[in-house]
């Protein structure tokens, strides 16, 4: 899961900075915009589903050939009703000609890409997530080269969202190949199932709308109330932070199928998966959070444009929430793990509610700064919450013991980018030198953790 994501988020990571590069900031803020409503749309048709399946057929595997044909089939009629939704959106919304139809290409994504999530379903819950890897990895490669090979032909921003349609069936195609040997197909579809499967998924369906509403509604109030061009800016502040996003979906993701196994073998199993998640999240978090603060200028400079750099204090803002997100994807698992997922739904609905009502006087006042301002306080609202309910509902966390190793690494992060702050060298070689820090630091204090390198050494002598 862990390279299926990452590689998404290093493809969309290159091709955000290679738009805002060679076509421009308007044209990354268009893009930015067709990908806002493709993924509310199609979270609408779709992710609902995939959190349900996924749990069901972890506790059930037996009925995966009834999940697989029913839910297919489910899943396109859904699908077909999104796309149709979006349409109609974006004809009654102010936006140009050109902008519009982005958005129609680009929303028709939503078919193939709500279709693969039931195989994806399938192979998370069986853990065969290498094969959602096998599938897309390749694709989202070969992907990136045609789009950027298709941006120096001077092809616009329909091109690229076709690309994107083409891409994401051919995706489809691949992961019903691999599936079809893992499943034995039964070619019926249960109309019983399907009513009760639409009954059972209503709250996951609320709940995955307004988590994608609750973390895109900065982009819809800034396309409403400002220009394409503050919209780049943002998108591109906000991608920094994709790789970190992508790894925390990952292991979260790997983690769920165990973690609902476990909720029948005591609570006491279920801390100790969930703290050593967050635990894991922190480790990443914390020393990112401190770089961007020191490096974010530079690096928004070096990555896109010297435009970008006018986003540098909501780029630190933003990153003061990375304190919050290990806690906040974590928790969520483990309350729909449980039954809890009424709980996820009250906490995006208030938070989409409160983060709305704030974001248009934030972002009125403040444009990309109020768009940053919003985030934190939304992260924090959400960490409140989940504390609250996991603490009130399950049990409570050994924070001392969750936060012990982060802090440390993130202690002699601050010293590093001190120094090399005094220093004042090269920004890359500053780069190259705090990255290899981290990871010394980081191998230190795993070695230490499972017992010394002499444990260490023992034990891989004896794989050997």
């Amino acid at each position: 899961m862990a390279i299926n994501r990452l590689t998404q988020g290093i493809s969309t990571f290159v091709l955000t900075a290679s738009i805002a590069r060679i076509l421009g900031s308007e044209a990354l803020g268009q893009y930015l915009l067709a990908f806002t409503y493709y993924l509310i749309f199609v979270n609408i048709a779709s992710q609902g589903l995939k959190t349900l399946f996924t749990r069901e057929i972890a506790r059930e595997p037996e009925k995966t050939p009834l999940y697989l044909i029913s839910g297919t089939w489910l899943q396109l009629i859904l699908g077909l009703f999104s796309y149709v939704v979006l349409v109609i959106v974006i004809y009654l919304l102010p936006y140009s000609s050109e902008t519009s139809t982005v958005c129609y290409i680009m929303g028709l994504t939503i078919i193939p890409f709500s279709l693969s999530n039931i195989t994806e379903a399938i192979f998370q819950a069986k853990e065969k997530m290498h094969l959602i890897a096998l599938a897309t990895v390749p694709v989202y490669v070969i992907r990136l080269f045609i789009m950027l090979w298709a941006m120096q032909l001077t092809y616009g921003m329909d091109y690229l969202a076709a690309i994107l349609v083409f891409s994401e069936s051919v995706i489809l195609v691949i992961e019903w190949i691999l599936i079809a040997r893992l499943v034995k197909t039964k070619w019926q579809i249960d109309k019983d199932f399907v009513w009760n499967t639409i009954k059972n998924a209503r709250t996951f369906f609320a709940i995955e709308t307004l988590a994608v509403v609750n973390s895109r509604i900065q982009i819809l109030i800034l396309s409403l109330s400002t220009t394409e061009f503050l919209i780049g800016v943002y998108g591109g502040i906000i991608q920094l932070f994709q790789p970190f996003l992508i790894i925390a979906n990952s292991i979260c993701i790997a983690m769920f199928p165990r973690l609902s196994k476990a909720v029948g073998q005591g609570r006491e199993n279920q801390r100790k998966i969930i703290e050593n998640c967050i635990e894991m999240l922190l480790l990443i978090a914390l020393p990112l959070s401190i770089g961007l603060l020191f490096l974010g200028e530079n690096l928004l400079t070096l990555i896109y444009n010297p435009n970008f750099a006018q986003g540098t204090l909501a780029l630190n803002v933003i990153a003061a929430s990375l304190i919050f997100l290990p806690f906040n994807h974590s928790l969520s698992f483990l309350l729909v793990a449980n039954g809890f997922e009424i709980v996820n739904l009250r906490q995006v609905a208030i938070n989409t509610i409160l983060g709305s009502l704030a974001g248009v006087v934030l972002i009125s006042q403040y444009d990309l700064l109020g768009a940053a301002i919003m985030i934190f306080l939304m992260s924090l609202i959400g960490f409140s919450q989940y504390i609250y309910f996991t603490y009130t509902l399950l049990f409570s966390l050994d924070l001392w013991r969750i936060m012990r190793r982060p802090l440390i690494i993130s202690i002699l992060m601050l010293a590093v980018f001190i120094v090399l702050e005094k220093i004042n060298l090269d920004f890359l070689l500053t780069l190259i030198i705090a990255t290899c820090s981290y990871i010394v630091f980081t191998l230190c204090l795993s070695i230490h953790a499972l017992g010394g390198i002499h444990i260490v050494w023992e034990k891989l002598v004896k794989k050997g």
